[in-house]
């Protein structure tokens, strides 16, 4: 074990003593240095889980996930100097966290906030230019074999429960209602972003399915006969129109 594989042990686990070892520039008792400078590592990893994770905090209340988040971070130290990063664990560590198991669509909605930080910190990228949509859609047997390219912060999440309502009814001057929330609907959320703004759109199945599908590089064609074999119903044209007017589409594969 190497000495920074004993200092993170060391830092992160209030039993373990000081590191052997650690002096003091002014004489000072260095286990008692070192003690308040772990507890000041420990808060500032639990407030990078809190500020990535708030509507979490706010339904379990800010004692039970402080100390769930203290249990976290003693088992997943970060690995990265960006706390940006930091928590993408967190959401299954919720899953299997005995204590959160009365609220069962806690981790999910752990995975939706983990979702909307990583839209807001994705790489930028130009939409498709509506000559180009225009042109594609001019051309029907083209756009049956093409394959789209998505706004890398676009994200999608497909839960059994109203992960985006319950995400909604938490931001701040809503007007919205937690009591009239069933948390047991099942919702599919779409994370985007548009310039520096993220939203959170509740969409319904096939919408859902179709867009996974054209995310996992299935060719247009194939992936709507897919959804209108589930859903005859399905509106290809109000699709398209979404795909345009939230800029989703960057371009096509060549």
């Amino acid at each position: 074990m190497t000495i920074h594989d004993v200092w993170m042990q060391t830092l992160l686990d209030p039993g373990q003593p000081c590191p052997p070892g650690v002096t003091t520039w002014n004489g000072s008792d260095p286990a008692q240095r070192f003690t308040v400078y772990r507890n000041n590592v420990m808060v500032s990893l639990i407030n990078a889980i809190a500020d990535t994770f708030p509507v979490v905090e706010q339904l379990v209340g800010t004692d039970f996930f402080r100390a769930m988040a203290w249990i976290f971070v003693q088992a997943h130290p970060p690995r990265s100097p960006q706390l940006v990063h930091y928590g993408q664990e967190f959401p299954e560590f919720i899953a299997a966290f005995p204590p959160a198991a009365e609220l069962p669509y806690l981790p999910d909605l752990a995975r939706l906030e983990r979702a909307y930080v990583a839209a807001f910190h994705a790489a930028d990228a130009e939409p498709m230019a509506a000559a180009a949509w225009q042109a594609l859609l001019a051309t029907p047997e083209q756009l049956t074999t093409v394959q789209f390219r998505f706004q890398p912060s676009l994200r999608v999440l497909r839960s059994e429960y109203a992960i985006a309502s319950l995400w909604a009814v938490h931001q701040a001057d809503s007007g919205l209602s937690l009591g009239a929330l069933d948390p047991g609907c099942a919702e599919n959320a779409w994370v985007i972003r548009r310039d520096w703004c993220v939203g959170i759109l509740t969409m319904p199945g096939p919408d859902t399915s179709l867009l996974v599908a054209l995310q996992a590089g299935q060719p247009f064609g194939v992936a709507v006969a897919d959804t209108l074999s589930a859903a005859p119903d399905f509106d290809i044209g109000r699709f398209f129109e979404l795909l345009f007017v939230e800029q989703l589409i960057t371009g096509v594969v060549s």
